[in-house]
């Protein structure tokens, strides 16, 4: 006979699945970046998928491999290749930093007789290169990590489109919320991830070709590049673009060339900065939009965890934490007013 009785073995076997929980979580850090992107491509291309199987009656094994391999043709292997150029960029300027340290001293001097800021430039310059530095830390970090990543993401993708209604009923069973909640935060979690993830990677986008495209017309050299710098860092709104230009600009006034200059400047602070507001207000009617300080807050966790994917799943993270803040308040305030409903009489006294 057991020592225990049937409270006490259930309390054990609780304590056991609290621990080997926190094991499985802990083991899983190292590919929480992935995780995480395997939910995001499920999230958007889900729609797609029932799309394929429901209107046009594909297998599900060929509207998944379908869906796969266009993803990694349009979305992975563009980023990947952008990123390996951008890195291959910075290694040439490291390369050629002595013409680098000579435009640097001319904008410093320009803006100690200009601006009475001597050595400002050049300490910006500094913080900048540290900040670009950390946004690629898992692409340096080695492919093999990049391959491993990729390969796991697509094994989770494939095996949650095939089985998707077994996916999606276990978290509705296993989910804290109520189903009409839980559903309420399904549909919530998929506007908030087209809002960061498709949203803001427009926005980035759209500001990254405008800075190439201003480039190209007023004879900077490296368009695309600085075009690709600019698409990560519009992911940051205000500052994300301008980091850009506005030191361009200035280096080509400094090198004598003040038309070219002026004209790049008043590019990006008419057309560049003011199309990331058009087309929030758009994403705004059509989905939800994303506060500024989430985003900006959002990648101060993202990066330092992520790398640069941080730059959207740090505001990501971030929305889903405050999501499931108000569902929690909106279930806890139902709760409150069915215990209410059931004992009417009941008055609380001071």
């Amino acid at each position: 006979m057991s020592v225990f009785n049937y409270k006490q073995r259930n309390n054990i076997v609780l304590a056991i699945l609290i621990i080997l929980a926190a094991f499985i979580i802990y083991s899983l850090r190292i590919i929480a970046g992935t995780l995480l992107t395997t939910v995001v491509m499920y999230t958007i291309l889900r729609p797609l998928y029932l799309h394929l199987t429901r209107q046009w009656h594909w297998r599900r094994i060929g509207a998944a491999a379908s869906l796969i391999a266009g993803s990694f043709v349009i979305i992975v292997l563009p980023i990947l290749t952008l990123t390996l150029m951008v890195i291959n960029k910075i290694n040439d300027f490291q390369r050629d930093s002595f013409k680098i340290r000579i435009i640097l001293s001319r904008i410093d001097d320009f803006m100690g007789s200009k601006l009475k800021q001597p050595d400002l430039f050049n300490n910006l310059t500094a913080r900048f290169k540290n900040f670009i530095g950390d946004l690629f830390p898992s692409i340096l970090g080695g492919a093999f990590d990049i391959a491993l990543g990729v390969t796991v993401m697509y094994f989770l993708l494939y095996f949650m489109f095939i089985r998707h209604e077994e996916f999606e009923n276990s978290l509705l069973k296993y989910s804290p919320f109520q189903e009409q909640n839980s559903r309420r935060f399904a549909e919530e979690l998929k506007n908030t991830t087209y809002s960061n993830v498709l949203g803001q990677g427009f926005i980035a986008f759209v500001q990254g070709a405008l800075l190439s495209i201003g480039f190209f017309i007023f004879g900077i050299p490296d368009a695309i590049f600085w075009g690709v710098i600019a698409t990560f860092l519009s992911f940051l709104p205000i500052i994300g673009a301008p980091v850009i230009f506005i030191p361009a600009a200035v280096i080509t006034i400094v090198q004598g060339d003040t038309f070219n200059g002026v004209g790049l400047l008043l590019w990006g602070l008419i057309l560049i900065t003011n199309i990331d507001n058009v087309i929030r207000f758009i994403i705004a009617r059509k989905v939800a939009d994303t506060h500024p300080i989430i985003t900006v807050i959002g990648v101060i966790i993202g990066i330092p965890a992520f790398g640069i994917i941080g730059l959207v799943f740090g505001p990501l993270l971030l929305s889903y934490f405050i999501l499931t803040v108000r569902i929690y308040e909106t279930s806890r305030m139902a709760t409150e007013r069915l215990e209410k409903m059931k004992h009417p009489d009941e008055k609380n006294y001071l």
